[in-house]
């Protein structure tokens, strides 16, 4: 029961991966729309990476 979960995710993340990229070589419509909802997903989520990067100690300033 949680592989085919797990696949549709994946499927998914594959998908908005991809419309991304084209959107960015121009794509359609529809391709801009769903790479707009996928950044802004991985937004919400932290994926992006910004929020990972961080010191040892979990300190966010440099200086």
């Amino acid at each position: 029961m949680l592989v085919p979960v797990l696949l549709g995710v994946l499927a998914l993340v594959a998908g908005g991966c991809v419309c991304v990229v084209w959107a960015e070589r121009g794509g359609p419509r529809w391709v801009r729309a769903v790479a707009t909802v996928t950044l802004a997903a991985s937004e919400v989520l932290g994926l992006s990476g910004r929020s990972r990067r961080r010191g040892l100690n979990g300190d966010s300033n440099n200086d």
